[in-house]
């Protein structure tokens, strides 16, 4: 017996732990005015049309964070699969260790390092949260 097929529409979402050199990992709290507005979340953003997860998140934190990643740089970690109410997200997770540029908040977010066994004080979206047991398992 097949599964049924969602009524909701797949969103394709990249994101990135940027890991320092101290081992920490950066979060973005998503501001005012957006979905899911005051959670914590790793950076990146939505994959546009002809576009892979490495583009999409090259493109992102280049407008979001204003720093300057290589594809080679982005390893994949792992992926979230979550169903929201009105769409289902499937977001791909890469760790990033080098990147050209100083991070800062370009689009009105807050940007905090984070030591991975600290990642779970701050709340995040329902689709981020099986990540962080996974990087603080891994960092």
């Amino acid at each position: 017996m097949s599964e049924p097929v969602s009524e909701r529409p797949i969103v394709l979402v990249a994101a990135v732990a940027l890991v320092d050199l101290e081992g920490r990992v950066l979060l973005a709290q998503r501001p005012e005015g957006k979905s899911l507005a005051g959670m914590w979340e790793f950076p990146g953003g939505k994959v546009e049309a002809n576009e892979t997860p490495e583009t999409a998140l090259i493109r992102e934190l280049r407008e979001e964070i204003g720093i300057d990643v290589t594809a080679s740089c982005l390893a994949p970690f792992t992926f979230a699969s979550h169903a929201y109410e009105k769409f289902h997200l499937l977001m791909p997770l890469y760790l990033c260790r080098k990147w050209q540029g100083i991070p800062q908040a370009l689009e009105g977010q807050v940007l905090k390092w984070v030591k991975p066994l600290r990642m779970g004080d701050f709340p995040m979206p329902p689709a981020d949260e099986p990540l962080v047991a996974m990087l603080r398992d891994f960092l």
